[in-house]
């Protein structure tokens, strides 16, 4: 059964959570989403690729904020009162990604749902899972796990290693209290 808005209430379909970014709708799995933060400063790491941020420190775990409007080209990015970083957690990994906003959590019925079509080998779609249709409304579904522990994201492996190599290393540092000048973050 169908809701106006297309969602199951059988719960028979996978659950999404739906963000913007630039005109664009996305969707990722619900489970792997830890919780949803405004737009904070981060610390940021020298020699990062532009599309990592910095890091912050979230409740004692240090974690990579990812810009996703930088990594998918999709023009400057803009921080306002509606930007956000969606928290989550893949691998076994916590990162953060700030996004346009995000709009809701909808559930799609696997005929909602079509194969990422298929480009020339010039367009990068092995993490597009699938188009979802809701009311005439095309949303891009994303393997958010498998993006961020792919090689050019550098979080997985690289992310532990930047630390230690990045800021100077004394006890609190390494434990991510205080910053080199006392700042803490």
């Amino acid at each position: 059964m169908q809701n106006e808005q297309g969602s199951t209430q059988s719960g028979e379909g996978e659950e999404y959570l739906t963000f913007t970014l630039g005109k664009e709708e996305y969707g990722m799995d619900i489970l792997k989403v830890q919780e949803i933060r405004g737009y904070d400063a981060v610390t940021h790491i020298a020699n990062s690729p532009d599309f990592l941020k910095g890091v912050i420190n979230l409740r004692g775990v240090i974690v990579p904020i990812v810009d996703m409007r930088i990594k998918f080209n999709l023009g400057n990015a803009v921080y306002n009162e509606f930007t956000v970083v969606i928290i989550i957690n893949v691998a076994g990994r916590v990162v953060g990604m700030v996004v346009d906003g995000v709009s809701d959590v909808i559930s799609l019925a696997p005929e909602q749902v079509k194969a990422a079509p298929e480009f020339s080998s010039g367009l990068d779609t092995r993490y597009i899972t699938g188009l979802g249709t809701i009311n005439d409304q095309m949303l891009i579904l994303v393997d958010i796990e498998r993006l961020m522990s792919s090689p050019e994201m550098q979080l997985m492996n690289n992310a532990e290693s930047m630390l230690p190599s990045a800021l100077p290393v004394d006890t609190k540092t390494a434990q991510g209290e205080q910053l080199c000048n006392g700042s803490t973050i």
